[in-house]
């Protein structure tokens, strides 16, 4: 009970149509989803593993969202929307972590073993985003919607873009999960395409000049 009040209450803090506890206890899937693991997660376990897939897959049909019974969830999870969101055998979520709709937690093969991501704690990832791989995403990261991630991503770091490239943020811990702004992200690539694209325009003006002068 403990457990489900933080749940509850974090679903609160960061989702400004949430009106109530109760509201959110009945009528939200990312809590229902929640509650169907654990108890999938523990069959699972002891053993129970057909009985334990039973319960994920009751879930999977009843809320949109597939988390294999073998992944291990942090404290005060919480899955925004939720719809089409997978995450794999041996992903592993921290606590205080936030993901939107469309987001998968996957691996990248048919390898044995730890096979999928492993999120810190206070880790947002936006919607469509696609974490692929046995590697860990530190804490406090933000990963920008439809980014493709295939390798470690460090702590209080922003990826962006296909495949997902990281901008450090030096020095500073951000609360991702309380400032969950998925648009205004910084793409270092198209700063160096606008960079390249004003020195290009700077050239081809100083051309003309000098062919109007008749230097050329």
């Amino acid at each position: 009970m403990t457990r489900l009040g933080e749940t509850l209450a974090a679903y609160q803090a960061r989702d400004p149509a949430a009106r109530s506890k109760l509201e959110i206890f009945l009528l939200y899937p990312g809590v229902h989803a929640i509650l169907y693991h654990r108890l999938a997660h523990f069959l699972y376990c002891h053993g129970l593993k057909f009985l334990a897939r039973l319960v994920s897959q009751w879930s999977r049909f009843w809320t949109g969202i597939e988390i294999h019974p073998g992944a291990k969830i942090g404290r005060r999870f919480v899955i925004d929307h939720g719809m089409g969101i997978v995450i794999g055998e041996t992903a592993e979520v921290g606590d205080d972590c936030l993901i939107y709709h469309g987001v998968t937690l996957g691996g990248t093969g048919k390898d044995h073993g730890k096979r999928h991501p492993t999120l810190g704690n206070n880790v947002m990832v936006s919607s469509g985003a696609k974490v692929l791989g046995p590697f860990t995403v530190g804490d406090n990261a933000r990963i920008a919607s439809n980014a493709v991630v295939l390798k470690e991503i460090p702590p209080n770091a922003t990826a962006v873009g296909v495949p997902a490239r990281v901008v450090r943020i030096a020095g500073e811990k951000v609360d991702y999960t309380t400032s969950v702004d998925q648009i205004h992200i910084t793409d270092p690539v198209q700063k160096e395409l606008q960079a390249l694209s004003s020195r290009l325009e700077f050239i081809e003006m100083l051309l003309d000049e000098q062919s109007r002068q008749g230097n050329l």
